[in-house]
């Protein structure tokens, strides 16, 4: 991705004013001044962003962020692949920081505490998503960036220095978990923890596969195994094996283009996780799983993917999908990594150097997660 930084006298001009002033309004919107690095088109590119974050509401929480993890949904939002975005846009939902201001009716934290925010930062409290745990599933769900906020002001997520949310919307960090590596957590480990547990493939001797050994994969295979599963890796890439095996800690490997192996695994698994955002057949993923099995996407291809019918009717099988999870399965799951030692596994890279990273991310090329230094390398 090549591209030159962009700076304040590129952002859009914004009710017909110069790019100077508009990026004053945004220091000015809020009482408290914030800095972050934003993206102000869909070239992607990111740059120093001065902006403001609201005063700490009576139930809020004033973090500074220390760590900021690249999700792949950092770099489609980034580069508008999905149309929805909008600009200046500050990424970031893989976020641990500390506590340095809480509001007066405030009860689950204190200053100095550690602490996540992951994908949402807001939704309606009173649907029976809400009600039931699962506000991410809430249609009136507020993302953690590129979203609308109750007032009406746009969300900015952790490339930033500082954040003000609601407490019910941040997750306790152990002190157990190394800040940086926990991180990717907040978005990865809750995407491949809840499927996990939400469609039973959590019990001790069944038997899951993994597609897809990136930054989601790694860490479903770390949970996976803690759980007590058999897990079998399933990737394109023959040279991913050893990385399986002897540092994940895999049962067993796939190469998904060897029809060989493909076949004699078939109809032996309980459930198949699937990480890939990439278009792929999914047909001899469902031959994998035996009857009554499930497979479960969590990644999000651009295109449809073809959904062979017959084979769902004869074995009785399950394609579902997953997004997050809710809080207090963020919470669960936060607290399942402490006491299991499961991180991920990270390059931790200064602020400057995210254009870089991102590049490398659209060519895969990171093992497994770029986790940004946000407290030490974004300064105003």
């Amino acid at each position: 991705m090549e591209g030159t930084m962009h700076t304040p006298s590129a952002l859009p001009n914004r009710a017909n004013r110069g790019g100077e002033m508009a990026e004053k309004s945004y220091e000015e919107e809020h009482p408290t001044k914030a800095v972050g690095w934003a993206a102000r088109d869909q070239s992607g590119v990111l740059s120093p962003f001065k902006f403001s974050r609201r005063s700490t509401g009576e139930k809020d929480v004033r973090l500074k962020v220390l760590f900021c993890g690249i999700c792949h949904t950092d770099l489609h939002m980034a580069k508008n692949d999905w149309g929805n975005s909008t600009y200046p846009l500050v990424p970031g939902h893989e976020i641990v920081g500390q506590v340095t201001g809480v509001g007066s009716k405030v009860e689950k934290f204190r200053v100095g505490d550690k602490v996540g925010v992951a994908g949402m930062i807001g939704s309606c409290r009173s649907c029976d998503s809400c009600s039931n745990n699962l506000e991410n599933y809430c249609s009136e769900v507020i993302l953690t960036y590129g979203a609308k906020y109750q007032d009406g002001t746009t969300t900015y997520g952790g490339y930033s220095d500082i954040m003000v949310i609601d407490e019910h919307f941040v997750v306790h960090i152990p002190d157990s978990l190394s800040l940086d590596a926990a991180a990717p957590l907040l978005c990865a480990g809750i995407t491949v923890y809840s499927p996990l547990r939400f469609y039973g493939l959590d019990k001790p001797g069944m038997h899951v596969g993994v597609v897809g050994l990136g930054g989601l994969g790694h860490v479903a295979v770390k949970f996976a195994k803690a759980m007590g599963v058999k897990v079998t890796v399933i990737s394109t890439s023959p040279n991913k094996k050893q990385e399986a095996l002897e540092h994940l800690g895999a049962d067993s490997f796939l190469v998904s283009r060897d029809q060989d192996q493909m076949q004699a695994a078939t109809g032996t698994m309980d459930g198949v996780i699937d990480t890939v955002s990439a278009m792929h057949p999914i047909l001899p993923l469902i031959s994998l799983l035996k009857t009554q099995g499930k497979l479960v996407l969590v990644g999000a291809p651009a295109k449809p993917l073809e959904l062979p019918v017959f084979p769902l009717i004869v074995g009785r099988k399950i394609v579902g999908g997953s997004a997050g999870g809710g809080m207090q399965e963020t919470q669960e799951m936060i607290d399942f990594a402490a006491k299991n030692n499961i991180t991920a596994d990270i390059e931790l890279i200064s602020m400057d150097y995210v254009n870089t990273a991102m590049e490398r991310l659209l060519k895969t090329d990171v093992r497994y997660r770029c986790v940004i230094d946000i407290g030490n390398t974004v300064k105003i």
